[in-house]
């Protein structure tokens, strides 16, 4: 929304423009009539600025230095007793202007996360009914309609229909994905083309996109460690400049005779100047408009501390198995011995792996079909739980088969020196290795590995530009892990780790680079993720343990995103030391020249209204920050 459709705002721009002219006529030698001017400048104070008045003098009842309005308050009684009507006027309307533009600053910012609320459904069509219900009133188990162009009401997994829809309200992903049976979708989020029937899985203030809302609105109210050091630095501040100004305005008139009426306006104008408002507000602003960008690229950031922390890091231990893997196996190579052929090898695994749950066993299959290659049929399939499993073919020859690891085939059978020295061979790249034999051979090796992401390579080296060092840490064995690192361009690899071994691993680091952050799957690394100064987890839709696990959610496994999340929190850095130094820096400069006597009320207002504008827009430039990522 648009500040100039305020009333409020064009009601304070008004009274400045009319108060301004006024004050500009004055310097010319024209003013009005006392008589005129009291009523006539009282009624604007009073208009404009009756609750900043109220609050003030509530502040002075109940001795509160540290206030803000307590200040405006002595600036306005200050300046009636001087009968500078047009200064008070000015002090009371540019304080309340700059509170507005404030005010407006922090609700731009806002606007990315208040625009997840607003696209929340308020109405669902439950299946053989004719009116629509209200989403709160939707139970789990119900099948909801959503026809196209419509928004999902509510999380569920698809039950009929096959469409493509779009989940950039909470991924920020621009391309829809494809959903058909079975898949989960969320509330919010758009059906683009076909007729879907969702099975409703969550309540609606359950939803992924509540909590989403939820987390992030929480996360604006926790301050960064900045914030918190500007408030207290505030909080004296305040009352230190009060204290001063009395000293000012008292001291020189009693002992060194000097004119009591020149030192009260001065002091007056040094409490204006001193108002640390651009200050305050230098650090929130900047949180919210970086907080809102994020969220609005499927990054949920849980606060002002952990976007400094990860905009100071030096180090990142990042987690691999789902982090810069999928954590899905896939089939890398098919070695056939003897006689046999690729085809035959992968064709006969598959048809015994068919009946098996086992990751690799469905990554076998999988495998096959890609290959459009028929599975062989098998009959006394037996499992061996964590082994592999036995099955006699119907297609081969040598019917009896057994498919497994080499531990569970030398229980049985034995392998040939050229067999073992392939299987050396694969598992020194960091592969696993599925045996298939019969009672007379080995037929062949199937190597499966993890699947790396294609943007894990890309990703190492922007954080090597950006000087954050990365280490991997995993609970896998050092040759998958280290074959993963060769691949992407990681150095350091700490392999074979298990929760409480990640976690001493993290505090070596931190005790080494001082600022490390911890990106894993915010489960079994919950640990490392807690000690780290920042932890990210990357989270697929719909996982509430991942998104309660760290600081920051990366949404829909966005990893390709984490350079710009480093970036985000060093502008934001940036951006609060900029406004800091501004704030300071004016305030310095017109407080000396309220102590020599070469300000006056009216500059001094504008000084700090222009501090404060100045602080306010360039923070909620990071509200459309946007590098390369």
């Amino acid at each position: 929304m648009s500040i100039f459709r305020d009333i409020k705002f064009l009601w304070l721009l008004g009274s400045l423009i009319l108060v301004a002219f006024l004050e500009l006529l004055s310097f010319s030698g024209f003013q009005l009539e006392r008589s005129l001017a009291f009523p006539f400048f009282l009624f604007i104070i009073l208009f404009i600025g009756h609750q900043t008045l109220k609050d003030g003098l509530k502040a002075l009842v109940n001795l509160n230095f540290k206030s803000i309005n307590l200040l405006m308050v002595i600036a306005v009684f200050g300046a009636f007793y001087l009968q500078k009507y047009e200064e008070a006027a000015i002090v009371i309307v540019l304080y309340n202007l700059a509170e507005k533009l404030e005010d407006f600053g922090i609700e731009k910012s806002k606007s990315a996360l208040l625009s997840l609320a607003e696209k929340m459904p308020k109405t669902a069509l439950i299946r053989g009914q004719d009116s629509l219900v209200p989403v709160d009133q939707v139970k789990i188990g119900e099948i909801v309609v959503v026809k196209p162009g419509e928004m999902i009401p509510l999380d569920g997994e698809v039950a009929l229909g096959f469409s493509a829809v779009d989940e950039s309200s909470i991924t920020g992903e621009p391309l829809p994905k494809d959903k058909m049976a079975g898949d989960k979708v969320f509330a919010g989020t758009l059906n683009k083309q076909g007729y879907l029937e969702v099975k409703v899985s969550k309540l609606s203030k359950n939803s992924t996109l509540s909590r989403i809302q939820e987390i992030t609105s929480q996360a604006t109210k926790e301050k960064a460690n900045t914030q918190k050091f500007i408030e207290v630095f505030s909080s004296y501040y305040t009352p230190f400049v009060m204290l001063l100004a009395l000293i000012w305005a008292v001291v020189p008139p009693l002992f060194f005779n000097a004119s009591f009426h020149q030192n009260f306006l001065d002091a007056l104008t040094l409490l204006v100047i001193a108002c640390p408002c651009a200050l305050v507000i230098s650090t929130p602003v900047s949180i919210y408009s970086a907080i809102g960008n994020a969220a609005n690229k499927g990054i949920l950031v849980k606060g002002g501390r952990a976007l400094e922390a990860i905009g100071a890091i030096n180090a990142i231990a990042l987690d691999k198995t789902r982090t810069l893997t999928f954590g899905t196996p896939i089939v890398t190579d098919v070695i056939a011995f003897g006689n046999h052929s690729k085809e035959h090898i992968l064709a006969c695994a598959a048809g015994i792996e068919a009946q098996s749950e086992h990751p690799l066993a469905k990554s076998i299959v999988k495998a096959a079909k890609q290959d459009q290659m028929e599975p062989h049929a098998v009959e006394n399939f037996e499992i061996r739980v964590g082994k592999g499993a036995k099955a006699d073919c119907l297609v081969c020859q040598d019917k009896h088969h057994c498919l497994g690891k080499l531990e569970f085939i030398l229980e049985e059978h034995k392998v040939s020196d050229e067999v073992l020295k392939k299987i050396d061979e694969l598992q020194e790249q960091g592969k696993t290795v599925i045996i298939i034999c019969t009672h007379k051979e080995v037929e062949g090796l199937i190597g499966l590995l993890d699947e790396i992401r294609e943007e894990s390579g890309k990703v190492i080296q922007k954080l090597k530009s950006l000087q954050v060092y990365p280490i991997m840490l995993t609970g896998d064995n050092y040759a998958a892990a280290n074959a993963v690192a060769k691949e992407i361009g990681i150095e350091e690899v700490k392999a074979n780790q298990l929760p409480e071994d990640k976690a001493r691993a993290i505090k070596e680091l931190l005790s080494k680079y001082q600022k490390v952050a911890m990106i894993g799957d915010g489960i079994n690394d919950a640990p490392a993720l807690a000690l780290s100064n920042v932890g990210i987890t990357m989270s697929d839709l719909g996982s509430d343990t991942a998104i309660e696990a760290a600081s920051i959610v990366m949404l829909h496994d966005h990893l390709n995103r984490l350079p710009f999340l480093i970036k985000l929190g060093r502008k934001t850095i940036q951006t609060i030391k900029v406004n800091t130094f501004l704030a300071i820096g004016i305030k310095i400069i017109f407080i000396a020249l309220a102590l020599l006597g070469a300000s006056n009320l009216a500059l001094a207002i504008f000084a700090d209204v222009g501090v404060t504008l100045l602080v306010i827009l360039n923070s909620l430039r990071l509200s459309s920050y946007s590098p390369e990522y």
